[in-house]
Protein backbone atom coordinates (compact mmCIF):
# COMPACT_ATOMS: atom_id res chain seq x y z
CA UNK A 1 0.00 0.00 0.00
CA UNK A 2 3.21 2.44 1.22
CA UNK A 3 4.62 1.92 -2.52
CA UNK A 4 1.89 2.27 -4.23
CA UNK A 5 0.75 5.79 -2.75
CA UNK A 6 5.12 6.26 -3.40
CA UNK A 7 4.06 5.86 -6.86
CA UNK A 8 0.79 7.83 -7.23
CA UNK A 9 2.74 10.45 -5.35
CA UNK A 10 5.23 10.65 -7.94
CA UNK A 11 3.47 10.32 -10.89
CA UNK A 12 0.96 12.95 -9.66
CA UNK A 13 -2.43 12.71 -11.53
CA UNK A 14 -2.46 11.27 -14.87
CA UNK A 15 -6.17 12.37 -15.87
CA UNK A 16 -5.85 15.28 -18.87
CA UNK A 17 -9.29 17.22 -17.54
CA UNK A 18 -8.59 18.83 -21.03
CA UNK A 19 -7.52 17.32 -23.81
CA UNK A 20 -7.63 20.40 -26.18
CA UNK A 21 -5.36 22.79 -23.87
CA UNK A 22 -2.87 19.37 -23.56
CA UNK A 23 1.04 19.79 -25.10
CA UNK A 24 2.53 17.01 -24.41
CA UNK A 25 6.45 17.66 -23.42
CA UNK A 26 8.87 15.73 -25.88
CA UNK A 27 6.49 14.81 -28.63
CA UNK A 28 7.49 16.24 -31.79
CA UNK A 29 4.14 16.75 -33.45
CA UNK A 30 3.37 19.33 -36.00
CA UNK A 31 6.37 20.51 -38.77
CA UNK A 32 6.59 24.30 -38.46
CA UNK A 33 7.94 25.81 -41.92
CA UNK A 34 10.05 29.25 -41.04
CA UNK A 35 9.74 31.78 -43.29
CA UNK A 36 13.47 32.48 -44.09
CA UNK A 37 14.57 31.41 -47.61
CA UNK A 38 16.75 28.09 -48.89
CA UNK A 39 19.40 27.71 -49.92
CA UNK A 40 20.16 28.24 -53.04
CA UNK A 41 19.30 24.95 -55.24
CA UNK A 42 18.88 23.41 -52.14
CA UNK A 43 16.47 20.60 -51.90
CA UNK A 44 18.13 18.45 -48.97
CA UNK A 45 14.55 18.32 -46.90
CA UNK A 46 13.06 16.88 -50.37
CA UNK A 47 15.79 14.42 -50.80
CA UNK A 48 16.01 12.92 -47.23
CA UNK A 49 11.71 12.77 -46.62
CA UNK A 50 11.47 9.07 -46.84
CA UNK A 51 7.69 9.03 -47.91
CA UNK A 52 7.50 12.30 -50.24
CA UNK A 53 5.62 14.54 -47.66
CA UNK A 54 7.66 17.50 -48.61
CA UNK A 55 7.15 19.27 -51.78
CA UNK A 56 9.34 22.29 -53.05
CA UNK A 57 8.54 24.50 -55.33
CA UNK A 58 10.67 27.30 -57.43
CA UNK A 59 9.14 30.42 -58.05
CA UNK A 60 10.34 33.79 -59.45
CA UNK A 61 9.25 37.13 -58.10
CA UNK A 62 9.59 38.75 -61.97
CA UNK A 63 9.81 37.59 -65.07
CA UNK A 64 13.98 38.95 -65.85
CA UNK A 65 16.77 36.81 -65.69
CA UNK A 66 18.03 38.62 -62.81
CA UNK A 67 15.12 37.89 -60.15
CA UNK A 68 15.78 36.09 -57.23
CA UNK A 69 14.26 33.15 -57.01
CA UNK A 70 12.47 31.20 -54.33
CA UNK A 71 11.38 28.07 -53.07
CA UNK A 72 7.27 27.60 -51.94
CA UNK A 73 8.05 24.84 -49.46
CA UNK A 74 4.85 22.74 -47.89
CA UNK A 75 5.15 19.59 -46.26
CA UNK A 76 2.03 16.93 -46.73
CA UNK A 77 0.42 15.57 -42.71
CA UNK A 78 -0.70 12.78 -44.81
CA UNK A 79 2.28 11.48 -45.85
CA UNK A 80 4.89 12.83 -43.20
CA UNK A 81 5.90 10.22 -40.49
CA UNK A 82 7.07 12.56 -38.60
CA UNK A 83 11.11 11.23 -38.38
CA UNK A 84 12.82 14.32 -38.32
CA UNK A 85 15.22 13.97 -41.03
CA UNK A 86 14.52 16.53 -43.28
CA UNK A 87 14.95 18.97 -39.89
CA UNK A 88 18.30 17.12 -39.34
CA UNK A 89 19.11 17.68 -43.11
CA UNK A 90 18.11 21.67 -43.44
CA UNK A 91 21.01 23.74 -43.71
CA UNK A 92 19.44 26.85 -43.15
CA UNK A 93 17.01 25.71 -40.05
CA UNK A 94 13.51 26.75 -42.15
CA UNK A 95 12.06 23.37 -41.15
CA UNK A 96 11.26 22.21 -37.59
CA UNK A 97 8.92 20.59 -35.33
CA UNK A 98 6.63 21.98 -32.54
CA UNK A 99 4.88 19.83 -29.53
CA UNK A 100 1.45 20.47 -31.66
CA UNK A 101 -1.12 17.88 -31.80
CA UNK A 102 -4.20 19.55 -33.27
CA UNK A 103 -3.25 17.77 -36.51
CA UNK A 104 -6.71 16.07 -37.98
CA UNK A 105 -8.64 17.21 -40.62
CA UNK A 106 -11.80 16.62 -42.43
CA UNK A 107 -10.11 16.90 -46.34
CA UNK A 108 -6.56 15.58 -47.13
CA UNK A 109 -5.87 19.39 -49.24
CA UNK A 110 -6.11 20.66 -45.21
CA UNK A 111 -3.22 18.13 -44.26
CA UNK A 112 -1.00 20.27 -46.29
CA UNK A 113 0.87 23.27 -44.58
CA UNK A 114 3.69 25.59 -45.69
CA UNK A 115 4.54 29.22 -44.58
CA UNK A 116 1.14 30.59 -45.53
CA UNK A 117 -0.65 28.03 -43.97
CA UNK A 118 1.21 26.78 -40.82
CA UNK A 119 -1.70 24.50 -39.10
CA UNK A 120 -4.34 22.21 -41.20
CA UNK A 121 -7.22 23.49 -41.81
CA UNK A 122 -10.24 23.44 -38.60
CA UNK A 123 -11.69 20.87 -38.20
CA UNK A 124 -15.33 21.46 -39.23
CA UNK A 125 -18.32 20.63 -36.74
CA UNK A 126 -20.63 18.11 -38.90
CA UNK A 127 -24.26 19.53 -37.57
CA UNK A 128 -25.65 15.66 -38.81
CA UNK A 129 -22.93 13.88 -36.54
CA UNK A 130 -23.18 16.55 -33.85
CA UNK A 131 -27.18 15.14 -33.69
CA UNK A 132 -27.05 11.87 -34.18
CA UNK A 133 -23.33 10.84 -32.31
CA UNK A 134 -22.92 14.17 -29.87
CA UNK A 135 -24.21 11.83 -27.13
CA UNK A 136 -23.08 8.91 -27.93
CA UNK A 137 -20.71 7.25 -30.71
CA UNK A 138 -19.56 3.86 -31.07
CA UNK A 139 -16.30 2.93 -32.86
CA UNK A 140 -14.90 -0.40 -34.79
CA UNK A 141 -11.22 -0.61 -35.10
CA UNK A 142 -10.06 -2.58 -37.87
CA UNK A 143 -5.83 -2.91 -38.37
CA UNK A 144 -5.93 -3.37 -42.20
CA UNK A 145 -1.68 -4.46 -42.48
CA UNK A 146 -0.77 -2.00 -39.88
CA UNK A 147 1.89 -2.38 -37.28
CA UNK A 148 0.71 -2.22 -34.41
CA UNK A 149 1.87 1.42 -33.40
CA UNK A 150 -1.87 3.38 -34.27
CA UNK A 151 -3.78 0.29 -33.05
CA UNK A 152 -2.24 0.83 -29.36
CA UNK A 153 -2.36 4.68 -29.48
CA UNK A 154 -6.52 3.69 -30.60
CA UNK A 155 -6.37 1.56 -27.98
CA UNK A 156 -4.97 4.07 -25.17
CA UNK A 157 -7.97 6.23 -26.09
CA UNK A 158 -10.08 4.08 -23.31
CA UNK A 159 -7.20 4.54 -20.67
CA UNK A 160 -7.71 6.90 -17.74
CA UNK A 161 -5.02 9.88 -19.17
CA UNK A 162 -7.39 10.35 -21.96
CA UNK A 163 -10.75 8.47 -21.29
CA UNK A 164 -12.76 8.81 -24.40
CA UNK A 165 -15.61 7.42 -22.06
CA UNK A 166 -16.82 9.99 -20.85
CA UNK A 167 -17.62 11.75 -23.75
CA UNK A 168 -19.69 9.09 -24.81
CA UNK A 169 -16.94 7.55 -26.83
CA UNK A 170 -16.48 4.05 -27.14
CA UNK A 171 -14.43 1.12 -28.71
CA UNK A 172 -16.59 -1.83 -29.47
CA UNK A 173 -15.96 -5.38 -30.62
CA UNK A 174 -18.69 -5.57 -33.16
CA UNK A 175 -19.34 -4.08 -36.76
CA UNK A 176 -22.90 -4.54 -35.64
CA UNK A 177 -22.98 -2.05 -32.40
CA UNK A 178 -20.94 0.49 -34.34
CA UNK A 179 -21.43 3.92 -35.81
CA UNK A 180 -17.93 4.33 -37.25
CA UNK A 181 -14.89 2.64 -38.55
CA UNK A 182 -11.51 3.53 -37.15
CA UNK A 183 -9.14 2.31 -40.27
CA UNK A 184 -5.73 1.67 -39.26
CA UNK A 185 -2.91 0.65 -41.59
CA UNK A 186 -2.34 0.91 -45.42
CA UNK A 187 -4.76 -1.47 -46.15
CA UNK A 188 -2.99 -4.99 -47.56
CA UNK A 189 -4.71 -6.96 -50.08
CA UNK A 190 -4.85 -9.57 -47.22
CA UNK A 191 -7.00 -7.39 -45.34
CA UNK A 192 -9.02 -5.69 -48.21
CA UNK A 193 -12.01 -8.19 -48.07
CA UNK A 194 -12.29 -7.89 -44.23
CA UNK A 195 -12.40 -3.94 -44.06
CA UNK A 196 -14.94 -4.41 -46.49
CA UNK A 197 -17.34 -6.99 -44.48
CA UNK A 198 -16.68 -4.70 -41.49
CA UNK A 199 -18.10 -1.55 -43.03
CA UNK A 200 -21.11 -3.66 -44.71
CA UNK A 201 -21.54 -5.40 -41.28
CA UNK A 202 -22.38 -1.57 -40.17
CA UNK A 203 -25.41 -0.02 -39.72
CA UNK A 204 -26.20 3.39 -41.35
CA UNK A 205 -25.53 6.46 -40.74
CA UNK A 206 -21.73 5.61 -40.23
CA UNK A 207 -18.63 6.97 -41.13
CA UNK A 208 -14.36 6.01 -41.08
CA UNK A 209 -11.65 7.74 -39.42
CA UNK A 210 -8.61 7.19 -40.97
CA UNK A 211 -6.05 7.08 -38.24
CA UNK A 212 -2.04 7.37 -38.89
CA UNK A 213 0.02 8.36 -42.43
CA UNK A 214 -0.19 4.78 -43.59
CA UNK A 215 -4.18 4.70 -43.36
CA UNK A 216 -4.49 8.29 -44.67
CA UNK A 217 -2.24 8.04 -48.05
CA UNK A 218 -1.06 4.37 -47.59
CA UNK A 219 2.84 5.96 -46.57
CA UNK A 220 5.40 4.80 -46.71
CA UNK A 221 4.54 1.87 -48.55
CA UNK A 222 2.11 3.20 -51.36
CA UNK A 223 3.04 1.96 -54.80
CA UNK A 224 3.45 -1.95 -52.84
CA UNK A 225 1.58 -4.37 -54.81
CA UNK A 226 0.94 -5.69 -51.39
CA UNK A 227 -1.84 -3.07 -51.11
CA UNK A 228 -5.14 -2.37 -52.20
CA UNK A 229 -6.64 0.51 -51.38
CA UNK A 230 -9.89 0.45 -53.45
CA UNK A 231 -11.71 0.85 -50.62
CA UNK A 232 -11.02 4.76 -49.71
CA UNK A 233 -11.58 4.64 -53.31
CA UNK A 234 -15.33 4.03 -52.73
CA UNK A 235 -15.68 5.66 -49.32
CA UNK A 236 -14.13 8.76 -48.19
CA UNK A 237 -13.14 9.25 -44.54
CA UNK A 238 -15.10 11.58 -42.29
CA UNK A 239 -11.92 12.16 -40.41
CA UNK A 240 -8.20 11.85 -41.25
CA UNK A 241 -5.90 11.53 -38.18
CA UNK A 242 -2.20 12.03 -39.07
CA UNK A 243 0.91 10.89 -37.27
CA UNK A 244 2.70 7.74 -37.09
CA UNK A 245 1.64 6.95 -34.83
CA UNK A 246 -1.05 9.04 -34.28
CA UNK A 247 -0.91 10.15 -31.01
CA UNK A 248 -4.63 10.14 -28.88
CA UNK A 249 -4.87 13.63 -28.41
CA UNK A 250 -4.62 14.09 -31.93
CA UNK A 251 -7.47 11.95 -32.21
CA UNK A 252 -9.35 12.81 -29.63
CA UNK A 253 -9.39 16.64 -30.27
CA UNK A 254 -9.84 16.09 -33.82
CA UNK A 255 -13.22 13.72 -32.96
CA UNK A 256 -14.88 16.37 -30.16
CA UNK A 257 -14.02 19.13 -32.55
CA UNK A 258 -15.87 16.76 -35.47
CA UNK A 259 -18.84 16.48 -33.35
CA UNK A 260 -19.33 19.90 -31.68
CA UNK A 261 -18.21 18.37 -28.21
CA UNK A 262 -17.09 21.15 -25.71
CA UNK A 263 -14.13 19.70 -23.48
Amino acid sequence: MFKSIAVRRAQGSQFIPDPRRAAPQGFRGRPVVGEGACGTGCSACVDSCPTRAIALKLTTAAPTPAAPTTAALTVDLGRCIQCGDCASACPTGKLGYSNDVRLAATDLAGLVIGVDRPTPDPVRVSAELKQRFGRSLKLRSVSAGGCNACELEVNALTNVNFDIGRYGIDIVASPRHADGLVLTGPISRNMADALQLCWDGMPEPKLVIAVGACAISGSPFDGSEALDRSFLDRIKPTLYVPGCPAHPLTFLCGLLDLLGIPS
